[in-house]
């Protein structure tokens, strides 16, 4: 059998209808089939390769951490200096009182981890999250979304959770003494890219400290300069109680994080000890590759360049087939007629050597995220494709 044979044969599914890529290597934006075949990969892995597939600079931290050690022992007993260095250059990143981090494996351990941080120090139960937002798939990141569409097979979840919806006024008055935290996400990916409206965080950052809730903001995809700043409540003058990383953290490497004031943070750790404990989380190997992931977002000029690229898209992205463009930075959205038409125009593109997606809470709209370094010569080509793709759906 062939490699795409023993991949459905071995390899447990996600859908009926995998996209049977191969792929040999890669670099910078490409994939590459073993054929010689390249595809621009136009949502960086679903968000996760923000400087590209193997940037020097990431494989040469990963490399070196390579040398010296990986697994050492359970997370948090160790001093590990990849953990220390990242976790150090994250506070400098972020304002006060944000100075301590828990490392773990993914998003979903991520916002796991937050939940039961959030119960624990506020001695509380109830957790908040919006409508049509994606925490991930593990079974308490699942209770928090809604519709239930992809969650209903395995219920029940965890109890009270309460959903409202993004961007509602009104709806922040189900946030009280009772809530422990309100979880979301700074732009709402999942759901075709939904910025906040103006003032809006502002208003539930209000609302939770008035009630004592903690607000969990996720950036889990809007994170690592993808909105136009290294995290997106950056440009909105609030601050977090616990902050949601993962995705282009690493990379390329597997690594999320929750992010809390140290005070908050301790309560895992006494009354009683190991409340979150994680073997792999923290690895060090990819916290050396995240580590240069973050400076080379920081002392390089990919953020800064992320409005004039995300302008370019917008301006050549003009069909009659194309409803509207929604976008924060390089986090965009193209929405169109129907589901249907999306797979066509997704089809299309792949035979073309382009990758692209959908939304789970849109199906109607491609998703467009792509490496911060994607170059104004690449916009072009890969716009060019989706337009000649559109053509052919039609």
């Amino acid at each position: 059998m062939n490699k795409r044979q023993l991949f459905l044969q071995h390899l447990a599914q996600t859908s009926p209808s995998p996209l049977l890529i191969e792929v040999d290597h890669s670099e910078g934006m490409y994939l590459f089939s073993p054929e010689g075949k390249s595809y621009m990969d136009l949502i960086a892995g679903i968000g996760v390769s923000a400087l590209g597939h193997r940037h020097p600079k990431v494989v040469k931290a990963a490399k070196s951490q390579l040398d010296k050690y990986l697994h050492t022992i359970v997370y948090g007993e160790f001093v590990l200096s990849p953990q220390v260095e990242l976790a150090q250059l994250l506070a400098t990143q972020l304002p006060d009182p944000l100075d301590s981090t828990y490392f773990v494996n993914s998003g979903s351990e991520a916002t796991e981890g937050a939940m039961k941080l959030a119960k624990r120090y506020t001695g509380r139960h109830e957790i908040i999250a919006c409508k049509k937002a994606y925490h991930g798939s593990t079974q308490g990141a699942a209770s928090l979304m809604w519709p239930k569409d992809f969650t209903q097979a395995y219920h029940p979840l965890l109890p009270s959770i309460k959903h409202i919806e993004f961007n509602c006024d009104f709806c922040l008055s189900e946030i009280t003494d009772k809530t422990a935290a309100v979880v979301v996400e700074t732009v709402q990916a999942e759901w075709g890219v939904r910025p906040p409206l103006d003032g809006y965080l502002k208003k539930l950052r209000d609302r939770c400290t008035e009630v004592g809730a903690l607000l969990i903001l996720d950036e889990i995809q809007a994170g690592m300069g993808r909105t136009g700043s290294l995290f997106a409540f950056q440009q909105h003058n609030i601050v977090p109680d616990i902050l949601l990383l993962a995705k282009g953290l690493g990379g390329g490497m597997p690594i999320g994080a929750f992010i809390a004031p140290k005070h908050i943070m301790d309560s895992l750790s006494a009354n009683p000890i190991l409340g979150h404990i994680t073997t792999f989380g923290g690895h060090p190997v990819c916290c050396a590759a995240a580590k240069a992931t973050v400076q080379e977002l920081i002392e390089g000029d990919w953020i800064a360049q992320v409005p004039k690229k995300a302008a370019l898209f917008r301006s050549l992205l003009q069909h009659n087939a194309i409803i509207e463009v929604r976008n924060a930075g390089l986090l965009m959205a193209v929405q169109m007629e129907s589901f249907e038409f999306i797979q066509k125009v997704i089809h299309h593109c792949l035979e073309k050597g382009l990758i692209t997606d959908w939304f789970l809470f849109n199906s109607q709209s491609l998703r467009i995220a792509p490496p911060l370094i994607i170059s104004e010569e690449e916009i072009r080509k890969a716009c060019q494709i989706i337009l000649e793709s559109i053509e052919e759906a039609l």
